[in-house]
Parts: structure tokens; C-alpha cells; sequence
């Protein structure tokens, strides 16, 4: 299961939005279900691409963080109902294997930051972690300056640049998903 960050404002037609539909497809044709928060935008792009190739879908989302909101996609194979945000972002920290950070905003950021601290935390054990894929012309910048600013390990997050390296990627460091 990997867990697909990105934001909830990318519309059917937007470049990022295909690349998301891209990524769902190409991670369910490799073997891997998705996780994601279970709305619209790349939420959204990404179930659609993982239903429509067979995957799994779980959507966790927070019904108490937004009320207006209807409830999951309608690609989700699953949704689990989260009571808030860290609750949210803990579960599907549990269900996954592996991280991918689309573009996206403070929420997305917020995923990827506790993703990372999960793999500081892991590497300082002398575990393992998880791997972290982020897309390079969103989070580069952001990752460079924290990894400088904090004086955290280098390298932790891998920067890629299509749906088709994330998934490349993937398959290198975690071999086939199970479907």
C-alpha cells in the first residue's frame, strides 16, 4: 500500500491532475493499493486511477474536519473515517509502505513532514524506512532548505519527476506490490 499526498484543488483536465490519474494507474498495474485522504483533486485523480486498473483504493477521510464535504470519491474500494486530522494522517501512516508526495499545499506538507520524521525516527533506531518519493518541482526547494535549516540526514526523501520514476522507484526498493 503506498500513500499518495496531494492537493485537493487539482481539477479533470489540470496537467497535475492526469499525472495523478498516471500514478494511481501505474502503481495498481505494479501491484500496489493506494492510500490517500479520500476527496477531490489528486485524492481523487489518484483513486480513479488505481479503481479503474483493478487496485485497491482506501480513502481515509475526517467527516468532523470537514463537514462540507460529502463524503470519499467514488473511486474508493474502501473509505475508513478518521476522528480528525493526526488520527488521519496515523492511519494511513499504518497502512502504508511507501510515501508519494504530489504538489499540494500545507496539508500535503504537513503528510510529508510527519512521513519524514517517521524515517528520521526509523533510521536513528537503525530500522529501515519507509521510502519517501516526493515530486521535484513542488517540494525540491522545501526539502533542500529543511535538510540544511535542520540538520537532518540527507537523502531521506527521493526527489522524482513523473508518475513513471515514482513507480521505477518503487518496484527498486520495495520489489512488486502484492494487488
Amino acid at each position: 500500500m503506498v500513500a499518495v499526498y496531494g492537493s485537493s484543488r487539482a481539477l479533470p483536465g489540470d496537467g497535475v491532475y492526469e499525472q495523478g490519474v498516471e500514478l494511481g494507474r501505474r502503481l495498481a498495474e505494479a501491484g500496489f493499493g493506494v492510500t490517500n485522504g479520500g476527496y477531490s483533486g489528486l485524492m481523487e485523480a489518484v483513486s480513479k486511477g488505481a479503481a479503474n486498473a483493478g487496485g485497491r483504493v482506501v480513502g481515509v477521510t475526517a467527516p468532523v474536519l470537514f463537514p462540507h464535504r460529502p463524503g470519499g470519491n467514488g473511486f474508493l474500494t474502501e473509505e475508513i473515517q478518521a476522528a480528525g486530522l493526526l488520527d488521519r494522517i496515523s492511519t494511513m501512516s499504518e497502512l502504508a509502505s511507501a510515501y508519494i508526495a504530489m504538489p499540494g499545499s500545507i496539508g500535503t506538507l504537513t503528510e510529508l513532514a510527519i512521513a519524514w520524521n517517521e524515517a528520521y525516527l526509523a533510521a536513528g533506531r537503525g530500522a529501515a524506512p519507509v521510502p519517501i518519493l516526493a515530486f521535484r518541482d513542488a517540494w525540491s526547494e522545501i526539502v533542500d532548505r529543511l535538510t540544511g535549516d535542520l540538520r537532518t540526514t540527507p537523502g531521506m526523501i527521493t526527489m522524482v519527476d513523473s508518475p513513471a520514476e515514482a513507480v521505477a522507484v518503487l518496484l527498486r526498493r520495495l520489489g512488486a506490490g502484492a494487488p
